[in-house]
């Protein structure tokens, strides 16, 4: 089944362990799950209040609108 699942966050989670620090996809675009590959950098000037999907070229659709109630992070 496909889902639409919105991510908020626009870079990379860091995780330090000992003296290594690698950094987790926050973007959900990265080809190398669950590490970041940079992808994140092409969510930079998504246009706000637009819905932005990638396709598997990580091209990216807007939807303005087409998603009215899809549910927000908590502030």
């Amino acid at each position: 089944m496909a889902r639409l699942v919105m991510r908020t966050r626009s870079k990379p989670y860091p995780v330090t362990v000992g003296d290594e620090t690698k950094y987790i996809c926050g973007c959900g675009l990265s080809a190398t799950q669950p590490f970041c590959d940079g992808t994140h950098k092409k969510t930079r000037d998504e246009p706000e209040g637009t819905l932005c999907w990638y396709d598997a070229d990580v091209g990216r659709n807007e939807l303005a609108d087409a998603f009215p109630n899809i549910r927000t992070p908590s502030e």
